[in-house]
């Protein structure tokens, strides 16, 4: 990874989290990363049932030296993801972490923080047992919304495009 990608995820983090943990109006725990300690920056929160719930934000693909022009994309993951053991330990006044859905997004970094009221309404629509989404997303998926679960892994449609468009060059 360049140290501009590191630089650009590193922020969009630190802006998504504190965000986040705002709009969500219940307490966020934001655990910034310690490289040394293998701890992943992760927001946190306990839903109504006691479980320990984290939004989780890393890197896909980037570019590097090797391949420059290889696309930049994230990942959002809700309750999904790399680092969850480290998290976990941290965490072991609750009694696990919710393992009944979680989602991921795979999109591009410029999309990101457009999603953050989406991202706010599907955690607080999935707390109320609610199987839909509130609100249309900002960015299109590659599958009609329709088809969408609440679990699962899902790509916008330029963060899709970046990738298979990487495939067919190289």
């Amino acid at each position: 990874m360049t140290p501009e990608a590191i630089r650009i995820v590193t922020q969009l983090r630190r802006e998504f989290y504190s965000l986040f943990a705002t709009e969500m109006r219940v307490p966020v725990i934001i655990t910034n990363s310690n490289s040394s300690a293998s701890n992943p920056s992760i927001a946190s929160w306990v839903d109504r049932q006691q479980r320990l719930n984290y939004v989780y934000i890393y890197v896909h693909l980037s570019p590097d030296e090797l391949i420059p022009n290889r696309p930049f994309l994230l990942k959002l993951a809700i309750n999904k993801g790399a680092g969850i053991a480290t998290f976990t330990k941290q965490h072991q006044d609750y009694r696990k972490p919710n393992q009944r859905w979680y989602f991921e997004l795979t999109l591009l970094p410029e999309e990101i923080l457009d999603f953050l009221p989406w991202i706010v309404s599907l955690v607080q629509s999935h707390e109320k047992g609610f199987n839909s989404f509130a609100l249309e997303p900002p960015h299109p998926f590659e599958v009609k919304m329709s088809h969408l679960r609440l679990s699962g892994d899902i790509w916008t449609q330029k963060a899709g495009q970046q990738a298979s468009h990487t495939l067919v060059v190289q």
